[in-house]
């Protein structure tokens, strides 16, 4: 799914809806890949992380790039035949590459500086973690602008974008035959094809200390929640494009099942049953369950400028909660259905902004929503990431 906002846009439009500053980071639906593996479930994303490179090279990763290996290792797990190796291959191309950062490239693509980026390249024409170029068919400059798409396009296969052509790992015969560092060169087809294996061992680095739960250092307390949720830098409207009418906004209200006068804490959204529910931001998944009165629910909290602030799905139909606790969501996956389970009198979403967390009392969410992307249904992934393993 494309991307579709600038993250700067979010922040103005958050700072003056809720009072709060800058955006947050990826679950599994029932029928999930079978190639779903641990060692590809993300657990938490680090502030900051040490490794050493195979000639005795020190190097700091910090929460941007370990973000981005986030989302090539939920990505990469959730296809068949990538396994633990593939995952390890990709990374080790995209520390080579970009030193797993997200790079426009403004000499090549003016356009590029308009997605959300953590650098300005300037090889060739190409973009991103991997380095890929338009001009060799990899995608478009939007779609290159996406880390989930790069990551997609690298590891290529039968659900991947190019069909192929450029190829991508599994579209390369034997691939898990050959050395870490050969397959990673199979797709990158660089000039340099002896620099990947050398990043080997930060690949391990990352890979564990992602997917293996968080151990606080003696003497000190467990990570806090913003810090063990990825960045992310995008908002998407929580229904597809064209699938949803607004028949209730945040406000005092006579409650339509209760005939009582209270606050409306959201605003609900009219669709079809089974509609594809999207999280509208990237976070972890704070509750997936049932509630009196909102039905079934799913509630994700986001870290936005250090802030916690959390969203809230109800009225989801009953087995069309996609996600469970704990897991990490990505910006406009589907995480559940429409329903009209709990108190409601119809199909419909209701949804919440909620700044401070899960626990806190829903605010007007119209500064979010006129804010986010819609994407169309077409563009919808049904299957997410893997489950999260909760420590």
């Amino acid at each position: 799914m494309k991307r579709l906002l600038v993250f700067g846009a979010v922040i103005a439009v958050l700072a003056v809806a809720i009072g709060v500053l800058p955006l947050l980071a990826l679950t599994m639906p029932p029928g999930a890949p079978s190639s779903c593996l641990k060692a590809g479930r993300v657990v938490h994303v680090p502030e900051e992380l040490a490794a050493t490179t195979g000639d005795g090279t020190g190097v700091a990763l910090d929460h941007a790039q370990l973000t981005h290996a986030a989302t090539i290792i939920t990505i990469g797990a959730r296809i068949d035949g990538v396994g633990r190796k593939g995952l390890l291959v990709a990374l080790m191309a995209g520390l080579t590459e970009s030193r797993l950062r997200m790079y426009a490239n403004t000499g090549a693509y003016p356009d590029s500086a308009r997605y959300p980026h953590d650098a300005d390249g300037s090889d060739h024409d190409s973009l991103g973690i991997f380095q890929m170029r338009p001009a060799a068919g990899w995608g478009t400059v939007a779609e290159l602008m996406d880390p989930a798409y790069q990551a997609r396009a690298f590891f290529g296969g039968p659900t991947g974008p190019n069909a192929g052509s450029p190829r991508g790992l599994l579209d390369i015969v034997g691939w898990a035959s050959l050395p870490k560092g050969a397959a990673a060169q199979a797709v990158e087809v660089s000039a340099h094809p002896d620099r990947y294996a050398t990043w080997e061992p930060v690949a391990e680095t990352i890979l564990t200390a992602l997917t293996a739960p968080a151990s606080p250092a003696p003497g000190t307390s467990s990570p806090t929640v913003g810090s063990t949720l990825p960045t992310a830098t995008t908002t998407v409207f929580p229904l597809p494009a064209g699938t949803w009418t607004r028949t209730s906004s945040y406000g005092m209200r006579l409650n339509p099942v209760l005939q009582i006068w209270q606050v409306h804490t959201g605003v609900d959204l009219a669709a079809p049953t089974g509609t594809p529910v999207l999280a509208t931001a990237a976070g972890r998944v704070e509750f997936a369950g049932y509630r009196t009165g909102r039905g079934n629910q799913v509630v994700v909290e986001h870290l936005v400028g250090g802030q916690v602030v959390a969203s809230s799905y109800g009225h989801l139909r009953d087995g069309g909660i996609h996600v469970a606790t704990g897991d990490l969501v990505s910006a406009g996956q589907q995480i559940g259905g429409v329903g009209s389970t709990g108190n409601s009198t119809g199909p419909h979403l209701h949804f919440e902004i909620r700044p401070g967390g899960a626990g806190n009392t829903g605010v007007d969410p119209h500064g979010w929503l006129s804010s986010a992307a819609e994407v169309t249904a077409a563009d919808v992934d049904p299957l997410g990431p893997c489950p999260v393993v909760t420590p």
